[in-house]
């Protein structure tokens, strides 16, 4: 039997809805950078959910395609308000939500 999605362990950025800009370019570059993933995004008006099981990644050139312009990931802080799992960033290129401790 396959875990609903209450059931699952899902990670990935909540971000502030202010800036629909920011949040469809997210949102597309994480569909980008994740093609086998099971995404889901949640519209709260005030906020966005973009989660997924277990991992997920955004990396700077997939955001950049998306906005159509240089966007430094390490710009996106602002704009996220919070995260289910834990984050690491990777380089200067490369955000993961992650479920597991890695150390």
């Amino acid at each position: 039997m396959t875990p609903s999605t209450a059931e699952r362990k899902l990670v990935g950025p909540i971000v502030r809805g202010v800036d629909s800009d920011v949040v469809d370019a997210l949102t597309e570059a994480i569909r980008a950078d994740n093609p086998e993933a099971d995404i889901l995004v949640e519209d709260h008006a005030g906020y966005v959910r973009i989660h997924a099981p277990s991992f997920l990644r955004v990396t700077r050139s997939s955001l950049e395609w998306a906005a159509g312009e240089p966007i430094p990931l390490a710009s996106l802080e602002p704009a996220i308000a919070g995260f289910a799992g834990r984050m690491r960033y990777v380089g200067d290129d490369e955000l993961h939500w992650y479920l597991e401790r890695e150390d």
